[in-house]
């Protein structure tokens, strides 16, 4: 089984902000594939969607940002899923808004959802999708960037940047991942 988990925070405070890139695109997908997320475990609200490829689950940790791995690890305990089938989505400060780098392994960057990941999995080697969000203006705290919402010109830019993170996640579930890296990085 895979595992495909979007890095947010939960609440409508939290909907459509730059930090919530993951569960947009975790979004994208249940209403691509019809598997609504209507299932709760962990503290996690997630799908199970039966694709061609294999059975793929979708994932939305609701314990905040920072707490990420508090549920994916159980997650992947309970369903027996390897760290080499996961796929976490989340935002990147570092990159242009709307770009995609795809990596299989990294520290967490100051990123504070990966460096609970990486604290519960035990390892920096997992597969990810970071999307561009850039840096904020000068002045504004990072915290209170991340945390609110895109211009009107960054709206179609996200837009795009989600259809294409849910394509390059399509390719992950019959490709090695270098394989989709090679096509979607810099997308």
């Amino acid at each position: 089984m895979k595992l495909i988990i979007g890095l947010g925070n939960p609440g409508k405070q939290y909907a459509h902000t730059r930090h919530n890139i993951g569960f947009d695109v975790i979004d994208a997908l249940a209403e691509k594939w019809g598997a609504p997320l209507n299932q709760m475990k962990f503290n996690g609200m997630y799908a199970t969607v039966h694709r061609p490829e294999g059975k793929v689950m979708l994932l939305k940790p609701l314990t905040y940002m920072n707490l990420s791995g508090e549920c994916v690890r159980p997650m992947m305990d309970y369903f027996d899923i390897e760290v080499e089938d996961i796929i976490v989505i989340y935002d990147d400060l570092d990159l242009e808004t709307g770009k995609l780098r795809l990596r299989q392994k990294g520290s967490a960057g100051g990123h504070n959802g990966i460096k609970s990941l990486i604290q519960h999995l035990g390892t920096q080697e997992f597969n990810r999708i970071r999307i561009g969000v850039s840096r904020p203006p000068a002045g504004m705290k990072v915290a209170d960037y991340v945390l609110s919402h895109y211009s009107k010109d960054e709206q179609p830019i996200m837009e795009d940047a989600i259809k294409k993170s849910c394509d390059a996640i399509e390719h992950a579930l019959s490709k090695k991942f270098l394989d989709v890296m090679n096509v979607f990085n810099g997308a």
